[in-house]
């Protein structure tokens, strides 16, 4: 098995908007659409992995990789520009190879990086033939994530299988009421498809996937597309599951959620899971930066994301804001009991507290918030569910300042408004992280939190503070000598990175088929 991995930038023509489709023999990447930025040189900066793709013997058969160049303007109206081929066969292998490309029948020229390299845990294959369905391969792969090869090639966590196996009552996307689905499956930046079913709402693929794991805390994103020929295939329904969250060997049934992830699409599709991976690989590696998605979707200007981030960033102020306060009328002498209570804790904490207690208390509040989640007094879902009740119309006010949008004499005003946006939205997430570990939201992150409070407690009772800091210094100074490709990070933030926001439960959350208790179907009953 081979993969190719190719990085794309243009230079081509002055058109509104370029974009490019790559095919490679029958593989599963046969029409793929991007843009590229409007002016004379595109760079379109997009990685595309081929994985179910083979070399040939050259003598017999020359696989070539087959690329377009588009020109689309916003009547959606199109005009080829130029189209090349690269050999795959006659590239060396594991290098990555800078190609500038003539475009036939244009002007211009394309360049491309590309790399020929064997695929290593990704896989196609039919149910008969799926890896852990074998006892002998299963033993062989649980072995290799087993506790005693901790710490041999930490680039490698774990192994993900995920049979594909059927979609029920999918929604009708052509004339004659039905759809000819096809499914995504993307985990970081791997991606593989399955077949087309043509004229089909309950599609069977029964195919096995599997992918190479290289952070447990990465998202699994399934998404039904209907094929609509050479055009952009209609979407369909989409989950995400976190890889944490999968329930080993068991059939479940997701119902398909729409592009936001929030609310209910029509549909529901059955999936089996296996996840295996290493535990202390995948708690180093959750101290390291995450891995950076290569496609990123464009961000739009939407009223209703504005409003959640706004409320937001309002909730975790007041909180802040009234602690302030508790504070300030403590020192303001308000209540008399209450300032002295808080007098006589000031003086004792300050009198004897030690440094090692401060990740003690935090440890604590761990246990004290885990004692709540297990008894039922505290649910994990309540802050998520909160966000779910958006009304509908806002999507009709998206839609209506999405055309608004299209006039050049606004779009100025809509940059700074997506940046403020942009930036609500991670100062929220960045408390809703923080509140969500002591909640014991993902507990395999609380439990690690709770292992690291507990060695810094040792660490700092024994040894003084003076000598940690030194050596934090020496590490921080001396980094770049050691490795000069080494990324400056910050651990506790990329910790904190693996942690979902409220918004993120609420996306990752699986929705029941026939739930009566939905806020959505509440809210449709009382309508």
């Amino acid at each position: 098995m081979q993969g190719i991995r190719s990085q794309v930038s243009c230079g081509a023509c002055d058109s509104p908007t370029l974009c490019a489709r790559t095919s490679c023999g029958m593989g599963w990447s046969a029409s793929r659409f991007w843009r590229g930025r409007t002016s004379l040189e595109g760079a379109w900066q997009r990685f595309l992995f081929f994985s179910n793709w083979e070399i040939k013997d050259t003598r017999v058969r020359k696989d070539m990789l087959d690329i377009e160049v588009w020109r689309k303007d916003n009547k959606k109206h199109e005009e080829l520009l130029g189209t090349c081929q690269v050999d795959v066969t006659a590239l060396p292998m594991k290098q990555t190879n800078c190609l500038e490309l003539p475009l036939e029948k244009h002007p211009g020229s394309l360049l491309m990086l590309i790399a020929v390299a064997p695929c290593t845990g990704v896989s196609i294959s039919d149910l008969c033939v799926c890896p852990l369905g074998d006892p002998s391969e299963r033993q062989q792969i649980s072995q290799r994530y087993c506790i005693k090869n901790s710490f041999r090639d930490l680039k490698d966590i774990g192994f993900l299988q995920v049979k594909v196996l059927k979609a029920v009552d999918l929604l009708a996307a052509d004339f004659a009421g039905k759809s000819d689905p096809f499914c995504v499956l993307e985990l970081g930046n791997d991606s593989l498809q399955t077949h087309t079913v043509y004229k089909n709402l309950n599609p069977e693929w029964n195919k096995v996937f599997t992918f190479p794991i290289k952070d447990i805390h990465d998202v699994l994103e399934v998404t039904v597309f209907d094929e609509d020929g050479d055009k952009p295939p209609d979407f369909l329904g989409k989950v995400a599951i976190p890889l944490l969250s999968i329930r080993n060997g068991k059939q479940s049934c997701y119902t398909l959620k729409n592009k936001d992830l929030e609310r209910a699409s029509k549909g529901v599709i059955y999936l089996e899971l296996d996840v295996l991976f290493n535990p202390v690989k995948a708690s180093i590696r959750t101290f390291r930066p995450r891995e950076k998605r290569f496609t990123e979707e464009n961000r739009k200007f939407s009223k209703k994301i504005l409003s959640r981030n706004v409320d937001r960033v309002k909730k975790i102020t007041m909180a802040i804001w009234n602690t302030i306060q508790f504070l300030r009328s403590c020192f303001l002498w308000e209540s008399t009991v209450k300032s002295m209570i808080a007098f006589v804790v000031f003086v004792v904490t300050v009198w004897s507290v030690e440094l090692y207690m401060v990740p003690l208390a935090l440890l604590v509040l761990f246990a004290y918030n885990f004692s709540l989640v297990t008894t039922g007094k505290v649910n994990n879902t309540q802050d998520a569910q909160e966000l779910v009740g958006l009304d509908e119309d806002d999507d009709e006010d998206d839609k209506e300042s999405e055309k608004k949008g299209l006039i050049d004499r606004i779009h100025m005003v809509q940059e700074i408004i997506i940046a403020v946006q942009s930036i609500l939205e991670e100062v929220a997430s960045f408390g809703e992280r923080i509140k969500n570990t002591f909640n014991w939201t993902v507990p395999f992150l609380s439990v690690l939190a709770c292992l690291v409070l507990a060695a810094a407690t040792v660490i700092l009772y024994f040894i003084p503070l003076r000598y940690i800091v030194l050596i934090w210094g020496i590490n921080k100074f001396t980094k770049k000598l050691r490795n000069p490709y080494a990324i400056d990070n910050n651990e506790l933030l990329d910790f904190l990175s693996r942690v979902p926001s409220d918004v993120q439960k609420v996306q990752h959350a699986e929705l029941k088929p026939y739930s009566s208790s939905s806020p959505i179907r509440k809210k449709r009953s009382a309508l």
